[in-house]
């Protein structure tokens, strides 16, 4: 015969079991590579973008579509 305690064992047991099953998510380092990757990919973006020959052809990209006519 089972007892309460054995059934509550059980109980915790199955419980504990689907949470690791569960656990697909990163984790506390996973997510803080994750943040420095993105930030150093923002930094290296940000370069580029704010460079003379980038920031030259997007202004003049920008004005040229400013003046199209229709």
């Amino acid at each position: 015969m089972r007892t309460r305690w054995t059934r509550r064992a059980d109980r915790l047991r199955r419980t504990w079991l689907r949470r690791a099953r569960a656990d697909t998510g990163m984790t506390t380092s996973e997510y803080a590579v994750g943040t420095i990757a993105a930030c150093a990919f923002a930094a290296v973006l940000y370069r580029v973008v704010t460079s003379g020959a980038v920031s030259g052809t997007l202004q003049g990209l920008i004005g040229r579509a400013l003046d199209a006519q229709f």
